[in-house]
């Protein structure tokens, strides 16, 4: 395997847990922010989120001007310890952006939940998005708390790439998803739920392969 799909397997199988999450005790996935913007912006940094930056350097651009799928990198302070990452959904006006994002703001009482399209604006003196205030859920507005940033990380062409094709891996996850809660009905047995999860899976990693120029279309002997 190559190391390029390894990522979108990787991302596979965390959208697969999110997926069947429902079938289990515990309806909601808890998201981190980290995990959320790498498999939405495709750009390959792990580590925690204040480290995006530095481990940034040499390997992605980086800038004091938002664009769409950029990864705003914020740093930490006495709130945020571990730093923030959020990903641009759409650049609004040079100094007003919409982000999406994980365990930022509480909703309905839990943390760790997706907030899509969420307003920031840049505060900074100088206008070079050093300073951010953030849509915060439960208060229905930006508030008076500020933000520091160390910029935005820009993704080159392959985690682009990296990033669509895990956003269809999400959607082939979600419908192995739907079958499988449809085979969970009266008489199905476990060993012919565990057929039906493994030919799913099976097919999602034929088609990324696919995607990824790996292998051969599914469809085709």
């Amino acid at each position: 395997m190559t190391l390029r799909v390894k990522p979108l397997f990787r991302s596979l199988a965390l959208a697969l847990v999110v997926c069947l999450g429902p079938l289990q005790a515990s309806a909601n996935p808890y998201w981190e922010c980290v995990p959320f913007a790498r498999l939405v912006s495709g750009i390959q940094i792990f580590g925690d989120a204040y480290t995006w930056w530095r481990q940034a350097v040499g390997r992605y651009q980086t800038g004091s001007t938002p664009k769409l799928g950029a990864v705003l990198c914020f740093k930490p302070n006495e709130r945020m310890r571990l730093g923030h990452v959020a990903v641009v959904s759409q650049v609004v006006t040079d100094r007003v952006i919409q982000i999406t994002h994980a365990n930022w703001s509480p909703i309905d009482g839990s943390r760790g939940q997706v907030e899509n399209n969420v307003t920031v604006i840049d505060v900074s003196r100088g206008g070079d998005w050093s300073l951010v205030k953030v849509w915060y859920d439960p208060s229905r507005d930006l508030g008076s708390t500020t933000y520091p940033t160390y910029g935005f990380i820009y993704p080159d062409s392959q985690a682009r790439q990296t990033a669509a094709a895990q956003k269809t891996a999400i959607v082939m996850a979600q419908n192995a998803a739907n079958q499988v809660v449809a085979a969970v009905r009266p008489g199905a047995s476990p060993l012919q739920m565990l057929q039906q999860v493994a030919d799913s899976t099976d097919r999602i990693a034929a088609l990324i392969q696919m995607a990824t120029g790996g292998g051969a279309d599914p469809d085709k002997k």
